[in-house]
């Protein structure tokens, strides 16, 4: 007999990153600098959770096709509810959107790119690139939060944050250039 998804410990742990996203733009909106401070605890470990889930559901054989769908969407909320968090509490520098932006623009384009080839059958599989790009999006996050409680590390997080952008930017275009024969009409 098959095992519920809901009570697989890897989904259990995504779904607790998905719900951990609503403490962390609270703590970070109150503006209050201890409360920043517990956002970026409750972020770091919501972010290493992402590892930790799929080495769990790796180590245990604990897969579903729940987990696989929460995993991604996870993610993006993670990364996008907070990157609107921080620009709206001014943590981002309008030089800093230009990144944001293209993060939150690739965020959305290739899962609607998935979603539209998949009625086609074509899988566009999950680059190690790309695994490294969420990575980098969830250090650089960190960081900016970091940031406004000990200063100077303004440097570090622009830097970070345009390396996740450029990379975000990469992996997309990648993902695009797949896709193209199949937009263009011209697969086989």
């Amino acid at each position: 007999m098959a095992k519920n998804p809901l009570l697989l410990v890897p989904n259990i742990i995504t779904i607790a990153r998905i719900l951990a996203i609503i403490p962390i733009a609270w703590l970070v909106m109150d503006g209050d600098l201890t409360m920043r401070i517990f956002a970026l605890v409750l972020f770091v470990l919501a972010a290493a959770s992402d590892w930790l889930d799929g080495y769990l559901a790796r180590a245990w054989d604990q897969y579903s096709p729940l987990g696989r769908m929460l995993d991604p969407i996870a993610d993006k909320l993670l990364v996008g509810i907070l990157i609107a968090v921080l620009a709206w509490d001014g943590s981002f520098s309008g030089w800093d959107m230009i990144p944001a932006c293209a993060i939150l623009f690739r965020e959305f384009f290739i899962p609607g790119l998935r979603e539209f080839l998949g009625n086609t059958q074509v899988v566009l599989p999950v680059s190690q690139l790309a695994k490294w790009k969420t990575t980098v999006q969830l250090v650089a996050l960190a960081v900016v939060l970091f940031e406004r409680i000990v200063p100077g590390f303004g440097l570090f997080s622009d830097v970070l944050l345009w390396l996740a952008g450029a990379l975000t930017l990469w992996t997309g275009w990648q993902y695009l250039a797949a896709s193209w024969p199949h937009l263009s009409g011209n697969a086989k």
